[in-house]
């Protein structure tokens, strides 16, 4: 077998690794990914992503943190920039120097003082969603699963 698991069957490697959801991934201060990033746990971001965030269950984006590009995740916390648009299916949370420049979609949403939206905040049941033709946000994500079954 190959130090990275090339030789090991896929369906193996996703058999072994069924705690993804508590895995934590970081993209410490003074690094930048370019590309989009799905990530099935938590993602804490100190540095910067170019490129969107889809899958997560948690974002943590930390005051000196950027992400420019779309976010999905069940539960964002925003200390730093985001620019692009926010799905949180269950809460999203801006601190105070906290800044997204873009469209918000979430059930709770906390907004602490300082805090800055430039864009629209929709406050909506998103388990509505799974629903074909419910919203634009429900044909998008129902699209995405879609594409990403046909891989």
């Amino acid at each position: 077998m190959a130090i990275f698991g090339k030789d090991e069957p896929t369906q193996r490697r996703a058999q072994r690794a069924p705690g993804a959801e508590s895995m934590l991934t970081i993209v410490a201060a003074g690094t930048t990914i370019t590309g989009d990033i799905a990530c099935a746990g938590v993602l804490k971001v100190e540095g910067i992503i170019e490129g969107s965030v889809h899958e997560a269950r948690q974002v943590l984006l930390a005051r000196e943190g950027a992400i420019h590009g779309n976010v999905a995740a069940q539960e964002v916390v925003v200390g730093g920039v985001i620019d692009g648009n926010v799905v949180a299916s269950e809460r999203l949370e801006l601190q105070s120097s906290g800044v997204v420049n873009g469209d918000i979609t979430t059930k709770s949403i906390v907004m602490m003082e300082g805090a800055r939206i430039n864009g629209v905040v929709k406050m909506t049941e998103i388990a509505l969603v799974g629903a074909a033709g419910v919203s634009r946000e429900g044909r998008e994500a129902r699209d995405l699963r879609e594409a990403r079954a046909a891989r």
